[in-house]
């Protein structure tokens, strides 16, 4: 799993100004399965969204193809995780450990 963190480096209402094309881009990425959860920070700073996919790389695609990075109005910190413990309505995206066997 993956937390995307985007911080705004441009004024808010250039980011407004793309807010339409991202939300579309988000629709997208959550109809693919990928996106599970997204928002704004608070302070209105940049937004969070959690992701599921196979590897980084894939991800970093994914996060290039915003309209706001392609515009330039906000930088990705992308970080990893296992999610090895989550509450029930995200079982399905429970993760093991490397080594571990699966226990449901």
């Amino acid at each position: 799993m993956f937390v995307l963190e985007l911080t705004y480096t441009a004024p808010v209402e250039c980011v407004d100004a793309l807010m339409t094309e991202h939300v579309a881009w988000l629709d997208t990425q959550y109809a693919a399965g990928v996106f599970i959860a997204s928002g704004r920070k608070n302070p209105r700073d940049g937004g969070v969204i959690l992701a599921v996919g196979e590897d980084r790389a894939g991800i970093e695609r994914i996060a290039a193809s915003d309209p706001f990075a392609e515009h330039g109005v906000c930088a990705y910190r992308i970080t990893e995780f296992l999610a090895t413990k989550t509450a029930d309505a995200l079982a399905p995206y429970r993760q093991q450990l490397p080594g571990q066997a699966r226990r449901e």
